[in-house]
Protein backbone atom coordinates (compact mmCIF):
# COMPACT_ATOMS: atom_id res chain seq x y z
CA UNK A 1 0.00 0.00 0.00
CA UNK A 2 2.63 2.38 0.86
CA UNK A 3 4.46 1.89 -2.06
CA UNK A 4 1.34 2.44 -4.44
CA UNK A 5 1.23 6.47 -2.62
CA UNK A 6 4.39 6.71 -3.07
CA UNK A 7 4.06 5.71 -6.67
CA UNK A 8 0.88 8.12 -7.22
CA UNK A 9 2.78 10.70 -5.37
CA UNK A 10 5.40 10.36 -8.03
CA UNK A 11 3.32 10.45 -10.48
CA UNK A 12 1.40 13.56 -9.37
CA UNK A 13 4.97 15.61 -8.85
CA UNK A 14 6.04 14.19 -12.57
CA UNK A 15 2.77 16.29 -13.64
CA UNK A 16 3.16 18.95 -11.48
CA UNK A 17 6.79 19.45 -13.02
CA UNK A 18 5.20 18.73 -16.69
CA UNK A 19 2.47 21.66 -15.94
CA UNK A 20 5.01 24.10 -14.90
CA UNK A 21 7.51 23.75 -17.84
CA UNK A 22 4.92 24.14 -20.51
CA UNK A 23 3.76 26.84 -18.55
CA UNK A 24 7.11 28.63 -18.99
CA UNK A 25 7.70 27.95 -22.32
CA UNK A 26 3.68 29.28 -23.13
CA UNK A 27 5.04 32.75 -21.72
CA UNK A 28 8.07 32.42 -23.26
CA UNK A 29 6.44 32.25 -26.62
CA UNK A 30 3.56 34.74 -25.47
CA UNK A 31 6.24 37.54 -25.43
CA UNK A 32 8.33 36.35 -28.26
CA UNK A 33 5.65 36.97 -30.22
CA UNK A 34 4.78 40.53 -29.02
CA UNK A 35 7.97 41.76 -30.26
CA UNK A 36 7.59 41.13 -33.42
CA UNK A 37 4.04 42.58 -33.73
CA UNK A 38 5.72 45.92 -31.69
CA UNK A 39 8.25 46.05 -34.62
CA UNK A 40 5.28 46.78 -36.84
CA UNK A 41 4.42 49.66 -35.45
CA UNK A 42 7.60 51.01 -35.87
CA UNK A 43 6.96 49.73 -39.20
CA UNK A 44 4.08 52.03 -39.39
CA UNK A 45 5.71 55.03 -37.63
CA UNK A 46 8.54 54.43 -40.80
CA UNK A 47 6.24 54.78 -43.43
CA UNK A 48 3.85 57.31 -41.65
CA UNK A 49 6.31 60.09 -40.81
CA UNK A 50 8.17 59.12 -44.18
CA UNK A 51 4.95 60.03 -46.07
CA UNK A 52 3.81 62.87 -44.00
CA UNK A 53 7.22 64.52 -44.81
CA UNK A 54 8.37 67.00 -48.06
CA UNK A 55 9.60 64.62 -51.08
CA UNK A 56 12.99 66.75 -49.65
CA UNK A 57 12.90 65.50 -46.38
CA UNK A 58 11.43 62.23 -46.87
CA UNK A 59 14.89 59.87 -46.08
CA UNK A 60 15.91 61.93 -43.16
CA UNK A 61 12.72 61.14 -41.59
CA UNK A 62 13.53 57.36 -42.20
CA UNK A 63 16.65 57.59 -40.89
CA UNK A 64 15.84 59.19 -37.74
CA UNK A 65 13.37 56.53 -37.05
CA UNK A 66 15.89 53.27 -37.63
CA UNK A 67 18.27 55.21 -35.16
CA UNK A 68 15.56 55.59 -32.97
CA UNK A 69 14.67 52.05 -32.81
CA UNK A 70 18.57 50.84 -32.78
CA UNK A 71 19.81 53.26 -29.88
CA UNK A 72 16.75 52.22 -27.82
CA UNK A 73 17.84 48.17 -27.95
CA UNK A 74 21.49 48.55 -26.45
CA UNK A 75 20.57 51.71 -24.13
CA UNK A 76 17.42 49.73 -22.19
CA UNK A 77 19.73 47.01 -22.06
CA UNK A 78 22.63 48.63 -20.08
CA UNK A 79 20.72 51.52 -17.82
CA UNK A 80 17.09 51.53 -18.68
CA UNK A 81 15.93 48.24 -17.39
CA UNK A 82 17.74 48.89 -14.34
CA UNK A 83 16.44 51.75 -13.91
CA UNK A 84 12.53 49.83 -14.00
CA UNK A 85 13.55 47.61 -11.12
CA UNK A 86 15.29 50.16 -8.86
CA UNK A 87 13.10 53.05 -8.64
CA UNK A 88 9.50 51.85 -7.58
CA UNK A 89 9.37 53.39 -4.35
CA UNK A 90 10.86 56.61 -5.37
CA UNK A 91 14.12 56.75 -3.61
CA UNK A 92 16.54 54.64 -5.36
CA UNK A 93 17.73 51.65 -2.52
CA UNK A 94 14.16 52.33 -0.68
CA UNK A 95 12.65 48.69 0.46
CA UNK A 96 9.76 48.20 -1.38
CA UNK A 97 6.58 45.79 -0.22
CA UNK A 98 8.67 43.33 -1.53
CA UNK A 99 10.85 43.59 1.32
CA UNK A 100 13.95 43.93 -0.80
CA UNK A 101 15.75 47.42 -1.60
CA UNK A 102 14.96 48.47 -5.09
CA UNK A 103 18.73 48.67 -5.88
CA UNK A 104 19.13 45.19 -4.57
CA UNK A 105 16.52 43.69 -6.56
CA UNK A 106 17.58 45.75 -10.07
CA UNK A 107 21.06 44.30 -9.82
CA UNK A 108 19.29 40.91 -8.82
CA UNK A 109 17.64 40.97 -12.37
CA UNK A 110 18.19 43.47 -14.61
CA UNK A 111 20.30 42.58 -17.77
CA UNK A 112 23.87 43.22 -18.27
CA UNK A 113 24.28 44.01 -14.15
CA UNK A 114 25.34 42.41 -10.70
CA UNK A 115 24.01 38.76 -11.10
CA UNK A 116 22.73 38.61 -14.70
CA UNK A 117 25.18 36.06 -16.02
CA UNK A 118 22.59 33.29 -15.07
CA UNK A 119 20.17 35.29 -17.79
CA UNK A 120 22.53 35.65 -20.56
CA UNK A 121 23.64 33.34 -23.21
CA UNK A 122 23.05 29.86 -23.73
CA UNK A 123 21.12 28.97 -20.58
CA UNK A 124 18.26 26.98 -21.17
CA UNK A 125 16.85 27.19 -17.81
CA UNK A 126 15.58 30.60 -18.39
CA UNK A 127 12.17 30.51 -20.02
CA UNK A 128 11.15 34.52 -19.77
CA UNK A 129 14.16 37.32 -19.16
CA UNK A 130 15.16 37.47 -22.74
CA UNK A 131 11.73 38.13 -24.26
CA UNK A 132 10.40 39.58 -21.04
CA UNK A 133 13.15 42.48 -21.93
CA UNK A 134 12.72 42.25 -25.40
CA UNK A 135 9.08 43.36 -24.64
CA UNK A 136 9.96 46.82 -22.63
CA UNK A 137 12.55 47.23 -24.86
CA UNK A 138 10.07 47.46 -28.00
CA UNK A 139 7.91 49.57 -25.22
CA UNK A 140 10.84 52.43 -24.72
CA UNK A 141 11.77 52.22 -28.64
CA UNK A 142 7.81 53.15 -29.39
CA UNK A 143 8.51 56.19 -26.44
CA UNK A 144 11.20 57.59 -29.14
CA UNK A 145 8.92 57.21 -32.11
CA UNK A 146 6.54 59.01 -30.92
CA UNK A 147 8.37 62.10 -29.88
CA UNK A 148 10.19 62.01 -33.16
CA UNK A 149 7.00 62.35 -35.48
CA UNK A 150 6.55 65.76 -33.86
CA UNK A 151 10.28 67.30 -34.46
CA UNK A 152 10.40 65.84 -38.22
CA UNK A 153 11.91 68.38 -41.06
CA UNK A 154 14.17 70.01 -39.08
CA UNK A 155 16.02 68.66 -36.40
CA UNK A 156 19.80 67.58 -35.86
CA UNK A 157 20.29 63.87 -36.40
CA UNK A 158 22.90 63.76 -32.99
CA UNK A 159 20.46 66.20 -31.15
CA UNK A 160 17.55 63.80 -31.70
CA UNK A 161 19.38 60.63 -31.10
CA UNK A 162 20.32 62.22 -27.55
CA UNK A 163 16.63 63.02 -26.57
CA UNK A 164 15.71 59.85 -27.76
CA UNK A 165 17.87 58.25 -25.15
CA UNK A 166 16.80 60.28 -22.31
CA UNK A 167 12.85 59.38 -23.34
CA UNK A 168 13.25 56.21 -24.03
CA UNK A 169 15.61 54.73 -21.72
CA UNK A 170 15.18 57.40 -18.73
CA UNK A 171 12.47 59.41 -18.57
CA UNK A 172 9.30 56.91 -19.18
CA UNK A 173 11.16 54.30 -17.59
CA UNK A 174 10.88 56.13 -14.30
CA UNK A 175 7.08 56.66 -14.69
CA UNK A 176 6.84 52.89 -15.80
CA UNK A 177 8.48 52.30 -12.09
CA UNK A 178 6.36 54.35 -10.06
CA UNK A 179 3.17 53.89 -11.85
CA UNK A 180 3.35 50.55 -13.89
CA UNK A 181 4.80 48.36 -11.04
CA UNK A 182 3.33 45.97 -8.00
CA UNK A 183 5.55 48.41 -5.62
CA UNK A 184 5.26 51.94 -7.50
CA UNK A 185 4.69 54.42 -5.19
CA UNK A 186 1.62 56.07 -7.60
CA UNK A 187 0.13 52.62 -7.48
CA UNK A 188 0.69 51.50 -3.80
CA UNK A 189 0.05 55.23 -2.38
CA UNK A 190 -2.65 56.48 -4.95
CA UNK A 191 -4.20 53.61 -6.12
CA UNK A 192 -3.06 54.33 -10.09
CA UNK A 193 -3.73 52.10 -12.51
CA UNK A 194 -2.80 52.36 -16.51
CA UNK A 195 -2.82 48.90 -17.61
CA UNK A 196 -1.93 50.22 -20.91
CA UNK A 197 0.39 52.86 -20.74
CA UNK A 198 -1.75 55.80 -21.70
CA UNK A 199 -0.19 58.09 -19.56
CA UNK A 200 3.14 56.54 -18.42
CA UNK A 201 4.07 55.66 -22.39
CA UNK A 202 1.99 57.85 -24.20
CA UNK A 203 1.73 60.80 -22.12
CA UNK A 204 4.92 60.88 -20.69
CA UNK A 205 6.52 60.43 -24.69
CA UNK A 206 4.01 63.23 -26.26
CA UNK A 207 4.93 65.86 -23.57
CA UNK A 208 8.27 64.94 -24.13
CA UNK A 209 8.18 66.20 -27.74
CA UNK A 210 6.06 68.94 -26.55
CA UNK A 211 9.21 70.63 -24.23
CA UNK A 212 11.32 69.81 -27.39
CA UNK A 213 9.10 71.59 -29.47
CA UNK A 214 9.18 74.86 -27.71
CA UNK A 215 12.74 75.00 -27.92
CA UNK A 216 13.31 73.74 -31.45
CA UNK A 217 10.41 75.96 -33.32
CA UNK A 218 8.74 75.52 -36.11
CA UNK A 219 9.41 74.65 -39.71
CA UNK A 220 10.60 77.77 -41.75
CA UNK A 221 6.94 78.70 -43.55
CA UNK A 222 5.16 77.20 -41.28
CA UNK A 223 3.46 80.49 -39.39
CA UNK A 224 2.95 83.62 -40.71
CA UNK A 225 3.78 87.37 -39.69
CA UNK A 226 0.51 87.51 -38.05
CA UNK A 227 0.74 84.38 -36.03
CA UNK A 228 -1.32 82.36 -38.22
CA UNK A 229 -0.50 79.21 -39.90
CA UNK A 230 -0.21 77.16 -42.97
CA UNK A 231 -0.83 73.83 -43.92
CA UNK A 232 2.24 71.77 -44.71
CA UNK A 233 1.60 68.79 -46.38
CA UNK A 234 3.42 65.87 -46.60
CA UNK A 235 4.55 64.27 -49.90
CA UNK A 236 2.18 61.04 -49.75
CA UNK A 237 -0.75 60.68 -47.64
CA UNK A 238 -1.90 57.13 -48.52
CA UNK A 239 1.65 56.31 -47.43
CA UNK A 240 0.88 57.81 -43.68
CA UNK A 241 -2.52 56.59 -43.80
CA UNK A 242 -1.23 53.27 -44.59
CA UNK A 243 1.27 53.76 -41.64
CA UNK A 244 -1.27 55.03 -39.07
CA UNK A 245 -2.89 51.45 -39.99
CA UNK A 246 0.28 49.43 -39.22
CA UNK A 247 0.70 51.03 -36.04
CA UNK A 248 -2.66 50.48 -34.66
CA UNK A 249 -2.12 46.83 -36.05
CA UNK A 250 1.06 46.68 -33.66
CA UNK A 251 -0.77 47.78 -30.86
CA UNK A 252 -2.14 44.79 -30.37
CA UNK A 253 1.09 43.29 -29.52
CA UNK A 254 2.16 46.07 -27.68
CA UNK A 255 -1.43 45.52 -25.18
CA UNK A 256 -0.67 41.82 -25.82
CA UNK A 257 2.51 42.57 -23.43
CA UNK A 258 1.27 44.51 -21.24
CA UNK A 259 -0.45 41.03 -19.86
CA UNK A 260 1.21 39.09 -17.71
CA UNK A 261 0.52 35.45 -18.89
CA UNK A 262 0.19 32.44 -16.78
CA UNK A 263 2.70 30.93 -14.34
CA UNK A 264 3.52 29.98 -11.32
CA UNK A 265 6.72 31.69 -10.92
CA UNK A 266 5.74 35.08 -12.62
CA UNK A 267 2.32 35.81 -12.58
CA UNK A 268 -0.19 36.33 -9.26
CA UNK A 269 -2.39 33.56 -10.83
CA UNK A 270 -0.89 30.78 -11.98
CA UNK A 271 -3.37 29.37 -13.89
CA UNK A 272 -4.70 32.84 -15.19
CA UNK A 273 -4.20 35.89 -17.31
CA UNK A 274 -2.90 38.88 -14.78
CA UNK A 275 -2.32 42.63 -15.76
CA UNK A 276 1.38 44.03 -14.30
CA UNK A 277 -0.68 45.01 -10.85
CA UNK A 278 -1.43 41.58 -10.15
CA UNK A 279 -5.38 42.06 -11.18
CA UNK A 280 -7.13 39.66 -13.55
CA UNK A 281 -7.23 40.57 -17.09
CA UNK A 282 -8.54 37.73 -20.06
CA UNK A 283 -7.48 38.29 -24.06
CA UNK A 284 -11.03 38.76 -24.66
CA UNK A 285 -11.30 41.76 -22.94
CA UNK A 286 -8.49 43.46 -24.94
CA UNK A 287 -10.27 41.58 -28.05
CA UNK A 288 -13.92 43.06 -27.46
CA UNK A 289 -12.13 46.74 -26.22
CA UNK A 290 -9.09 47.33 -28.64
CA UNK A 291 -11.97 46.88 -31.70
CA UNK A 292 -14.18 48.76 -30.13
CA UNK A 293 -11.98 51.95 -29.65
CA UNK A 294 -10.12 51.89 -32.98
CA UNK A 295 -13.90 51.85 -34.55
CA UNK A 296 -15.24 54.69 -31.70
CA UNK A 297 -12.21 56.91 -32.85
CA UNK A 298 -12.48 56.88 -36.10
CA UNK A 299 -16.25 57.41 -36.04
CA UNK A 300 -15.71 60.68 -33.61
CA UNK A 301 -12.88 62.15 -35.39
CA UNK A 302 -14.84 61.27 -39.07
CA UNK A 303 -18.04 63.38 -38.25
CA UNK A 304 -15.97 66.74 -37.59
CA UNK A 305 -13.09 66.35 -40.29
CA UNK A 306 -13.68 63.88 -42.77
CA UNK A 307 -10.06 64.05 -43.32
CA UNK A 308 -8.38 60.45 -43.52
CA UNK A 309 -4.94 61.46 -41.72
CA UNK A 310 -7.11 62.39 -38.31
CA UNK A 311 -9.30 59.65 -38.76
CA UNK A 312 -6.95 57.55 -39.01
CA UNK A 313 -5.18 59.37 -36.04
CA UNK A 314 -8.45 58.89 -34.36
CA UNK A 315 -7.93 55.43 -34.54
CA UNK A 316 -4.91 55.73 -32.51
CA UNK A 317 -6.71 57.79 -30.18
CA UNK A 318 -9.35 55.64 -29.53
CA UNK A 319 -7.20 53.03 -28.08
CA UNK A 320 -5.21 55.27 -26.02
CA UNK A 321 -7.65 56.86 -24.90
CA UNK A 322 -8.60 53.82 -23.26
CA UNK A 323 -5.87 51.56 -22.77
CA UNK A 324 -5.51 52.64 -19.10
CA UNK A 325 -8.81 51.07 -18.83
CA UNK A 326 -9.18 47.97 -21.09
CA UNK A 327 -8.70 45.29 -18.68
CA UNK A 328 -11.43 47.07 -16.89
CA UNK A 329 -13.99 48.73 -19.10
CA UNK A 330 -16.98 46.99 -20.94
CA UNK A 331 -17.21 47.45 -24.82
CA UNK A 332 -19.85 49.84 -24.93
CA UNK A 333 -17.97 51.79 -22.29
CA UNK A 334 -14.90 51.60 -24.58
CA UNK A 335 -16.85 53.21 -27.80
CA UNK A 336 -18.12 55.85 -26.01
CA UNK A 337 -14.80 56.81 -24.49
CA UNK A 338 -13.08 56.23 -27.65
CA UNK A 339 -15.79 58.15 -29.83
CA UNK A 340 -15.43 61.06 -27.05
CA UNK A 341 -11.45 61.31 -27.85
CA UNK A 342 -11.99 61.23 -31.59
CA UNK A 343 -14.12 64.07 -31.26
CA UNK A 344 -11.98 66.54 -28.92
CA UNK A 345 -8.47 65.38 -31.54
CA UNK A 346 -8.78 67.79 -34.09
CA UNK A 347 -9.75 70.54 -31.89
CA UNK A 348 -6.72 70.35 -29.27
CA UNK A 349 -4.41 70.29 -32.23
CA UNK A 350 -5.68 73.39 -33.47
CA UNK A 351 -5.62 75.07 -30.05
CA UNK A 352 -2.00 73.82 -29.53
CA UNK A 353 -0.76 75.44 -32.88
CA UNK A 354 -2.82 78.88 -32.37
CA UNK A 355 -0.30 78.86 -29.60
CA UNK A 356 3.04 78.54 -32.36
CA UNK A 357 3.81 74.95 -31.34
CA UNK A 358 4.52 73.33 -34.75
CA UNK A 359 3.80 69.48 -34.20
CA UNK A 360 4.03 68.11 -38.14
CA UNK A 361 1.92 65.10 -37.11
CA UNK A 362 0.10 65.97 -33.79
CA UNK A 363 2.22 63.45 -31.54
CA UNK A 364 1.27 65.76 -28.86
CA UNK A 365 -2.04 66.16 -28.97
CA UNK A 366 -2.60 62.38 -30.06
CA UNK A 367 -0.43 60.60 -27.52
CA UNK A 368 0.08 63.29 -25.16
CA UNK A 369 -3.51 65.14 -24.13
CA UNK A 370 -5.03 62.05 -25.42
CA UNK A 371 -3.11 60.10 -23.33
CA UNK A 372 -3.85 62.32 -19.67
CA UNK A 373 -7.40 62.32 -20.97
CA UNK A 374 -7.81 58.41 -21.19
CA UNK A 375 -5.78 58.26 -17.73
CA UNK A 376 -8.54 60.42 -15.80
CA UNK A 377 -11.37 58.69 -17.62
CA UNK A 378 -10.44 55.66 -15.78
CA UNK A 379 -10.50 57.52 -12.25
CA UNK A 380 -14.47 58.84 -12.91
CA UNK A 381 -15.20 55.10 -15.27
CA UNK A 382 -13.09 52.69 -12.73
CA UNK A 383 -13.69 54.46 -9.35
CA UNK A 384 -13.76 51.91 -6.96
CA UNK A 385 -11.97 48.66 -8.64
CA UNK A 386 -8.98 47.31 -6.84
CA UNK A 387 -6.10 49.11 -8.50
CA UNK A 388 -3.93 46.44 -7.53
CA UNK A 389 -4.18 42.96 -6.50
CA UNK A 390 -4.50 41.95 -2.97
CA UNK A 391 -6.64 40.89 -0.04
CA UNK A 392 -10.10 42.97 0.08
CA UNK A 393 -9.47 46.06 2.27
CA UNK A 394 -5.86 45.93 1.80
CA UNK A 395 -5.32 47.50 -1.79
CA UNK A 396 -6.14 50.77 -2.58
CA UNK A 397 -8.90 50.95 -5.43
CA UNK A 398 -9.13 53.18 -8.29
CA UNK A 399 -10.00 57.26 -7.68
CA UNK A 400 -9.91 60.07 -9.30
CA UNK A 401 -8.26 61.92 -7.43
CA UNK A 402 -5.32 59.11 -7.69
CA UNK A 403 -5.56 59.70 -11.26
CA UNK A 404 -5.25 63.12 -11.47
CA UNK A 405 -2.35 62.72 -9.70
CA UNK A 406 -0.97 60.37 -11.83
CA UNK A 407 -1.54 62.10 -14.68
CA UNK A 408 0.67 65.86 -13.34
CA UNK A 409 3.34 63.14 -12.74
CA UNK A 410 3.18 61.69 -16.07
CA UNK A 411 2.83 64.95 -17.32
CA UNK A 412 6.00 66.35 -15.28
CA UNK A 413 8.21 63.18 -16.39
CA UNK A 414 8.02 64.02 -19.69
CA UNK A 415 7.98 67.68 -20.14
CA UNK A 416 10.58 68.48 -18.03
CA UNK A 417 13.29 66.48 -19.21
CA UNK A 418 12.38 67.26 -22.49
CA UNK A 419 12.41 71.12 -22.31
CA UNK A 420 15.87 70.76 -20.08
CA UNK A 421 17.63 68.46 -22.47
CA UNK A 422 16.43 70.35 -25.44
CA UNK A 423 17.30 73.50 -24.05
CA UNK A 424 20.83 72.31 -23.23
CA UNK A 425 21.18 71.09 -26.92
CA UNK A 426 20.19 74.21 -28.75
CA UNK A 427 22.43 76.66 -26.62
CA UNK A 428 25.05 73.97 -28.06
CA UNK A 429 24.18 74.42 -31.54
CA UNK A 430 23.39 70.69 -31.70
CA UNK A 431 19.30 71.15 -31.65
CA UNK A 432 17.88 72.50 -34.91
CA UNK A 433 19.54 72.44 -38.48
CA UNK A 434 21.40 75.52 -40.41
CA UNK A 435 19.08 77.79 -42.22
CA UNK A 436 19.83 77.25 -45.51
CA UNK A 437 20.14 72.88 -45.23
CA UNK A 438 15.86 73.41 -44.17
CA UNK A 439 15.20 75.29 -46.92
CA UNK A 440 17.32 72.97 -49.33
CA UNK A 441 16.23 69.66 -48.06
CA UNK A 442 18.03 67.68 -45.26
CA UNK A 443 18.09 64.75 -47.44
CA UNK A 444 20.60 66.49 -49.98
CA UNK A 445 22.24 67.65 -47.11
CA UNK A 446 22.65 64.54 -44.51
CA UNK A 447 21.29 61.64 -47.03
CA UNK A 448 23.60 60.20 -49.18
CA UNK A 449 21.10 58.59 -51.63
CA UNK A 450 17.56 60.22 -52.73
CA UNK A 451 14.12 59.06 -51.67
CA UNK A 452 12.62 59.44 -55.36
CA UNK A 453 15.78 60.18 -57.76
CA UNK A 454 13.65 60.14 -61.07
CA UNK A 455 11.24 62.91 -59.80
CA UNK A 456 13.74 66.10 -58.96
CA UNK A 457 17.07 67.20 -59.44
CA UNK A 458 18.54 66.17 -56.22
CA UNK A 459 19.75 62.95 -56.60
CA UNK A 460 23.30 62.80 -55.60
CA UNK A 461 25.77 62.38 -58.97
CA UNK A 462 27.79 59.09 -59.32
CA UNK A 463 30.80 59.98 -61.07
CA UNK A 464 31.93 58.14 -64.00
CA UNK A 465 34.61 55.38 -63.52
Amino acid sequence: MEEQIAELAAQIAALQGSGSTTNRMFAETFYYLTIPLMIIIHAGFLAYEMGASRLKNVLSSGVKNILAFAFMIPTFYFFGWWVYFGFPTGIPGDAGPMGISGVEYANSIALGWGDAAQYMGPNIGDNISGVFFGAFALFAATTASIMSGAVIERIQTVGFIILAVVLGSFAWVVAAAWGWHADGWLVTKFGVHDFGAAGLVHAVAGFFALGVLINLGPRIGKFNADGSANHIPGHNMPLTVVGLMLIIVGFFGFLMACVVPPGEAWSWFPDKFATIYGTPITLSALAFNILMAVAGGVIGSWLFTRDPFWMMSGALAGIISTASGLDIYFPALAFVVAFSAGIILKPCADWLERRGIDDAVGAVTVHGTIGLYGVVMLGIWGSGYPALQGAAGEVPTINLMGQIIGAVVFFLLGFVPGYVVSYILKMFGMLRIREGAELAGMDLVKVPAAGYPEWGTDAPVTPAE
